[in-house]
């Protein structure tokens, strides 16, 4: 009876530890996915930021240089303000079949990885 109770307590000790660690190792895993999602959005923002920059930037370059061609500043500004608003309407139109899935997509890959 005694070699029965010492086996009953060991094993409840390697129960308790088996849970104790698989939850340790639970709370580790869910914190690497948490800090390589924000790494990630914080990666993605940097980008983001920085390509309004570049796409300011070369707006107004390509402005300048087709108010050259055009021997007008204000067209040159007028077609390059068009040319954005149009990219800006095809966004709106194709929000929820291309941009809404892609962004989902990316975000549940990232989370998965």
């Amino acid at each position: 009876m005694e070699e029965f109770k010492a086996k009953a307590e060991s094993l409840t000790k390697s129960v308790g530890d088996y849970f104790e660690t698989y939850y340790k190792l639970t709370v580790i895993k869910a914190a690497d996915k948490a800090t390589g999602l924000a790494a990630s959005s914080l990666a993605g923002l940097s980008v983001f930021f920085l390509s309004i920059f570049v796409l300011f930037f070369s707006g107004l370059a390509l402005g300048v240089w087709l108010g050259q061609i055009l021997d007008n500043d204000v067209a040159g500004y007028l077609l390059v303000a068009a040319f954005y608003l149009l990219l800006i309407f095809i966004l709106v139109l194709l929000r929820k079949r291309i941009v809404f899935p892609f962004i989902r997509n990316l975000i549940v890959r990232k989370f998965y990885e």
